[in-house]
Parts: structure tokens; C-alpha cells; sequence
């Protein structure tokens, strides 16, 4: 799998990742009161988000992305659906 195709996996498994995070760990946490979810999801997204911001840097040098789009491309990983957008807007384009 090429460096390409492991980012825009890591972009869409992360935005999957904070959807479960605060759609199903975090109610489960505080309406059951079982924390298990939070861990687990919690640890999952924190590493795919850590990937995700390395391939944004990484990529930012190599297509030469200003800094404004540098930007929304990190800043859209704390938005629910950011990184799909991100996947959609400037994944897509790049000529692999």
C-alpha cells in the first residue's frame, strides 16, 4: 500500500474513530456509567490521530500545501466529518 492510500485510510479510520468516540464510548460512559468503550475507542482514535497528523505534515512538504490549507487539514480532525471532508477536498486530488 503506498503512502497515499495509508493516509487517506488513516484520515477516513480516523474521522470513523471520533464518531464512535463521541457518538457511542462517550455516551455509553456517562449514561451506563461503563468507562470500557472510552478506553478502548479513546486509545484507537488517539493513535490514528497521531498517524493523521504525521501524514498531514509529511504531505504538506511533498505537495506543497500552503499553510492556511495546512491548517484546515489539521484543524479538521478535531470536527466530526472533518476528515472526510479533508479525504474528499485534498486527498483525492493528489496524483498518487
Amino acid at each position: 500500500m503506498n503512502s497515499l492510500k495509508l493516509f487517506r485510510f488513516t484520515s477516513i479510520a480516523e474521522g470513523i474513530s471520533l464518531l464512535l468516540l463521541f457518538g457511542i464510548a462517550m455516551p455509553v460512559k456517562y449514561i451506563l456509567k461503563e468507562p470500557i468503550l472510552v478506553e478502548i475507542v479513546g486509545m484507537a482514535h488517539g493513535l490514528l490521530f497521531i498517524a493523521y497528523v504525521l501524514f498531514a505534515i509529511v504531505y504538506s512538504f511533498k505537495v506543497k500545501w500552503s499553510f492556511l490549507e495546512f491548517l484546515i487539514i489539521f484543524f479538521a480532525s478535531f470536527i466530526p466529518f472533518g476528515t472526510f471532508y479533508v479525504d474528499k477536498k485534498y486527498l483525492a486530488e493528489i496524483k498518487a
